[in-house]
């Protein structure tokens, strides 16, 4: 039996024929006609080569083959039904549910310390399954494997949808008592030796073997303008290392202003903050998703939940 040839209308009709067992209450129950409900019965006996329903004095009966298959109907019209219907509510507090959230370290402490803590003190039934840039290829974002990506994105498919979740100034990181403190100028910045963290993209990060400044971010990319270079004597991977990094030596690290507030507010050693002393444009931080998980309720409450954070 080819199915495209095949009106699946017929089996509805089929359902509702059996259950009033008569062609002018069918016709009724489905706002037709009884000479369409005439015609898609003969349609019905054509397909199943079976009469199907048969009169008997003033009423009518369903053949054996009629009764044979109206369970078979009454499962696929729950399929049917379980397919089509909207979904149109998410209730986070009932639901068990757990979205996959890719985001840098160095965004995760800032940004997603204070979302984890309300979610699963409000949220129990919710997940959160954080993912490294380094582990997520953008072919799984893009077929929704990953919920969303928060990073500082350039270049990503015009078919992602995107937010920005908020703007961010850089400033510098130092001991309590460091020289930049009381003399801010790019002499004394330069003069000192830096700690370069990383912002990794996705898929695996690879080694990196010409260090040139050009490649390393934008920080070194703001000094390339302005002639300078930098040197670096740390290279970072994990922004936990950088407080305790800085307390102990005059390295100084230059990192987007929330992260280094966070840095500060959450170790014991005694850091202090200070302005760039040369212009850098602002880092802007947003979320991505695929187009297929859009209209997903539950994706839109993510959403909504992590806008709350700005």
């Amino acid at each position: 039996m080819n199915l495209r040839q095949i009106d699946l209308n017929l089996l509805v009709y089929l359902h509702v024929l059996i259950e009033e067992r008569s062609v002018s209450q069918a016709a009724n129950r489905l706002a037709l006609t009884q000479s369409a409900m005439s015609n898609a019965l003969k349609r019905l006996r054509d397909l199943f080569c079976d009469p199907l329903l048969v009169r008997s004095g003033s009423t009518m009966m369903c053949t054996e083959k009629a009764l044979a298959l109206k369970p078979q109907l009454e499962h696929f019209l729950s399929v049917v039904q379980a397919i089509t219907i909207q979904e149109n509510s998410f209730d986070p507090r009932s639901t068990q549910h757990t979205f996959r959230i890719m985001a840098n370290e160095f965004l995760v402490a800032p940004l997603l310390v204070a979302f984890l803590r309300d979610i699963a003190s409000q949220f129990p039934g919710i997940k959160i399954d954080l993912i490294h840039p380094s582990d997520v290829t953008l072919s799984e974002l893009e077929q929704g494997q990953v919920d969303i990506a928060i990073d500082r994105f350039t270049r990503m498919p015009s078919s992602f949808h995107q937010s920005t979740l908020w703007r961010d100034n850089y400033c510098c990181l130092a001991r309590a008592g460091h020289p930049i403190h009381t003399h801010l100028d790019i002499e004394t910045y330069l003069a000192h030796s830096h700690i370069w963290l990383n912002r990794s993209g996705f898929g695996p990060e690879p080694v990196i073997k010409n260090r040139e400044p050009q490649k390393l971010g934008w920080v070194d990319q703001a000094l390339i303008q302005l002639g300078h270079k930098r040197n670096i004597a740390v290279y970072a991977r994990h922004h936990s290392l950088i407080a305790d990094l800085c307390a102990g030596t005059d390295l100084l690290a230059t990192l987007p202003r929330r992260l280094a507030e966070h840095l500060v507010a959450n170790t014991r050693v005694e850091l202090a903050l200070c302005p760039v002393p040369f212009p850098i444009v602002p880092i802007g931080v947003s979320m991505l998703w695929s187009p297929l998980v859009h209209h997903s309720p539950a994706h839109v409450w993510l959403r909504q939940q992590l806008q709350q954070y700005k």
